[in-house]
């Protein structure tokens, strides 16, 4: 009976015991209670700093998780926005082109439908981001298995972001959001394998910027918090939790339940430790192939040394105070060294003591890199002649030459950026005689605004690198009147704009002036307490290296960027500024005509200069009527060489200019650059029979002794195999690639509107020209008609048609044209018409697609297809 008794007692304890339990579990998983031994599960009662290690278990699996297989993937993020012009999505994209990492964005569809995620069994994107994540969540079964089936068999992650206006669940993940929260005491985890060039520091226990947060309550094992902040008013969520318990505004899936990684983020990337961890995730996510590189090097340039007014120019104090934050600064940065800019003409012009900073610093001249402005601080575009520049620059030579200041180090940068960019020729010739120059730096390439898109280039052996802003000029001497307050240029500094200049970009050259190390010595204040939170909350390595040296640095890691690609400078009101006023964008073309070789260009070409409100531009000694400038190194002599070639217009609205280059048509090249410089310009083609036109090019070839069209048969050179004679080959090439019409077309384009582009049927031009020319004259709008029927007649000697001039007089071709070639031969007949089947197909989907008709010529070909 006792031992009944006890029985019975044991089994209620028990009981009781186990009922307590499953109570006490529910609260606390209900409550978002996080056990201290996982990783995944921190106290919610802790700062990050209390967070303890995981147990070695847990490392482990941590350590063997799959990353993505880089091979099978293309470096490239594909982004679903909400919506081309949502706030998030424009700044997701940002971000991505800051960092220089390639993206391809979609709307996302409410149904989920996908875009193509492979081609050629190769993945086209390592990572997938979602501006808002339930657009994943709620897409459909059918697609969302399509997605996920493809990010477990290429590795590919997911980053989405949430933001809610109350309590809600994210379907199939075991977190619950609660939103339009305010927050304060922000802290990383430190155990977080995201974690790259973001260090785990601990902010401030202030409150966080906004009122709109949105945060995750973990309720698994598998999702580990990034980043956690506490509530500020904990009463406004229900159910309540205990007091201080922390939410996380970022989550990690470790991918254990499905395979599949993701990291969500609540909120935006507004609060720059969420910016800095989205950095880190992509990296992550995408196994390292779209990261940043740990360098950073940093050159800060002081120009207008010795130039400024009274009061606002550096005494001896403010001098050794230069000396000194040099000095803390190498401390942080490796090598830092200020690069002082001088002007001679006006040392030892200010007040007494800031004559003795000038001669303070003249005496320190070893201490700093040394690089020369103009003498008299002009702008180079001013001076029209290039001995006046050159007698500019030598008085600055002779100046440093007596201060004992170097004058072989390689670089220089013009007052306010002006010859740098729109290039001045002048400029460049004068720098190269006088300096030696190497390098110098302008924030106007492309452009000014977007920062982000600023690049570098190489002209005349000068390496061009981009610099940055950093909210210091010339007026910018004390720190309460910065503009907007001197918490504007302290939030720049602590995750604002100059902080990401620094993490975004591996080289930063930064412009400030003389005056911004006098008075209140904000340039030393800024760019000492920018290190200082560089090296706080990152794990870049900051360093400097001399001009010439950061140059080749640039150009190692941006190769591309080698050739530079012109701009108008009219479409652009800074670079009309800088410009010199004796050149003028009238110069520029109205339209191209752009070939191809052998259709009927040249013909066109005397055609339109025919009319008198068209005007060609000048012959070229080489290239005869053809200036082959987008196509060629001809590119690199830049736009004032180009636009010498073309005369100024009397009257800029009715005179339109052109240039015919046949070159064009086929080049990789030509496009890009034409759309660059002439983005209004009009298009123009001309299509004949691929084959005739292969044809006439080889004979063409023979006609000029070259040496495989005298060697070798037409048939010979348009079947040869890939193990024939180079000369052969380039030959085949210059025969049958400018005939992939289609293709070249196509990449016209990408770069021009459809109806900016005219194709001719070179076989009407070729029989009846008059109507083709009244066409033409509608589509470049030309106000006065010209009467090609009563200005045209045909030679019968020659084959085509020729100007009529007074008393029955004729202006035909050179000799050369209109050559007459014996018939092809029916075999190269029968393989050219095979080899362009499928191109000639192309081309008629381009045209209906375009709205042309198609060529006679065209459609014969199309019905042997059939």
């Amino acid at each position: 009976m006792r031992l009944h008794r006890r029985f019975r007692r044991t089994v209620l304890a028990l009981a009781t015991f186990c009922t307590v339990s499953i109570l006490v579990s529910a609260y606390y998983l209900y409550a978002g209670y996080w056990q201290e031994e996982d990783l995944a599960q921190v106290a919610s009662e802790v700062d990050c700093g209390d967070v303890q290690p995981p147990p070695p278990s847990r490392l482990t699996g941590m350590r063997t998780r799959r990353l993505p297989d880089a091979s099978r993937a293309e470096p490239v993020v594909l982004v679903f926005v909400e919506s081309q012009y949502s706030s998030l999505g424009q700044d997701i994209v940002m971000t991505l082109e800051s960092s220089r990492f390639q993206y391809h964005t979609e709307i996302a569809p409410g149904k989920g439908d996908l875009p193509a995620l492979t081609e050629k069994a190769k993945g086209k994107y390592s990572l997938v981001i979602y501006e808002n994540i339930l657009k994943y969540i709620n897409m459909d079964s059918w697609n969302r298995s399509l997605l996920d089936k493809y990010c477990l068999e290429y590795g590919v992650g997911v980053i989405g972001f949430s933001r809610t206006g109350e309590k809600a669940q994210l379907t199939g993940f075991p977190l619950s959001v609660h939103g339009n929260l305010a927050l304060k005491g922000c802290c990383l985890n430190p155990y977080s394998p995201l974690l790259r060039v973001t260090k785990a520091s601990k902010l401030e226990q202030d409150a966080l910027p906004g009122t709109d947060w949105t945060v995750f309550l973990i309720n698994h094992s598998a999702y580990q918090p990034v980043i956690l902040a506490r509530v500020r008013a904990p009463e406004n969520i229900s159910p309540l939790i205990p007091k201080g318990a922390s939410f996380a505004t970022v989550v990690h899936d470790l991918g254990l339940q499905d395979g599949i990684q993701r990291v969500l983020f609540g909120n935006n990337l507004n609060f720059w430790l969420h910016k800095l961890i989205f950095l880190d995730a992509v990296s992550f996510l995408s196994g390292r192939r779209l990261t940043l590189s740990l360098d950073r090097y940093v050159l800060v340039d002081i120009d207008d040394i010795f130039v400024g007014k009274e009061g606002t120019r550096m005494n001896t104090n403010d001098v050794q105070a230069l000396l000194e934050t040099q000095n803390l600064l190498r401390t942080q940065i490796t090598n830092f060294t200020f690069n002082l800019g001088y002007s001679g003409k006006f040392y030892r012009t200010g007040t007494e003591e800031e004559d003795e900073g000038d001669d303070l610093l003249l005496r320190s001249v070893d201490e700093f890199w040394w690089f020369p402005h103009m003498w008299s601080h002009m702008q180079p575009h001013l001076f029209h002649n290039e001995s006046s520049l050159v007698e500019q620059m030598v008085l600055n030579k002779k100046f440093a030459l007596e201060h004992g200041i170097p004058t072989d180090g390689g670089y220089a940068v013009a007052p306010h950026h002006s010859g740098v960019y729109p290039v001045h020729s002048q400029l460049y010739e004068a720098w190269g005689k006088v300096w030696g120059i190497r390098t110098t730096s302008t924030e106007e390439y492309p452009h000014l605004k977007p920062a982000r898109h600023r690049k570098g280039f190489i002209h005349r052996n000068i390496m061009v690198l981009p610099r940055q802003t950093c909210g210091l000029f010339t007026h910018t001497i004390f720190y309460k009147e910065y503009p907007g307050g001197p918490r504007e240029l302290d939030k720049s500094i602590q995750g604002g704009e100059l902080f990401f200049t620094v993490v975004l970009n591996p080289i930063s050259i930064f412009m400030t002036h003389l005056s911004n190390y006098g008075n209140d010595r904000l340039g030393s204040y800024t760019f000492v307490h920018l290190a200082n939170f560089v090296q706080t909350w990152t794990h870049l390595r900051l360093q400097t290296l001399p001009p010439v040296q950061l140059a080749h640095k640039y150009f190692e890691l941006f190769p591309e960027q080698r050739d530079p690609l012109w701009q108008n400078p009219c479409d652009d009101k800074r670079h009309r500024d800088i410009w010199s006023k004796e050149k003028s964008c009238d110069r520029l073309p109205k339209f191209l005509v752009i070939g191809p070789q052998r259709t009927g260009t040249t013909a066109l070409y005397l055609y339109l200069a025919m009319h008198p409100s068209i005007l060609s531009n000048s012959p070229s000694p080489k290239t005869f009527e053809e200036v082959q400038f987008f196509n060629r190194n001809n590119y690199h002599r830049g736009i004032d060489w180009y636009m010498d070639f073309f005369p100024a217009p009397s009257n800029v609205t009715t005179d339109f200019l052109f240039e015919k280059s046949a070159n064009y048509f086929h080049s990789e090249e030509a496009p890009r650059r034409a759309a660059s410089l002439v983005p209004k310009a009009k298009i123009i083609t001309i299509l004949i029979d691929p084959s005739d036109r292969a044809y006439s090019w080889y004979q063409h070839q023979r006609s000029h002794e070259d040496p495989a069209a005298r060697s070798f048969s037409f048939h010979q050179v348009v079947s040869a195999g890939p193990r024939a004679p180079p000369e052969l080959r380039a030959l085949q090439r210059r025969c049958l690639v400018p005939g992939w019409y289609a293709s070249h077309l196509e990449r016209w384009l990408l770069y021009f509107p459809p109806f900016q582009l005219l194709i001719i049927d070179g076989q009407q031009l070729r029989m009846d020209p008059a109507p083709v020319m009244d066409d033409i004259q509608k589509f470049l709008g030309v106000p006065r008609h010209y009467n090609y029927s009563e200005a045209l007649t045909f030679d019968s000697h020659k084959g085509f048609w020729c100007q009529l001039l007074e008393e029955g007089k004729t202006k035909c071709l050179m000799r050369s044209k209109g050559r007459r070639y014996p018939p092809m031969d029916p075999e190269s007949r029968a393989f050219l018409s095979s080899y362009y089947r499928d191109h000639n197909v192309e081309l008629s989907r381009l045209l209906h697609r375009l709205g042309q008709p198609l060529p006679a010529w065209l459609r014969q070909e199309l019905q042997k297809v059939r």
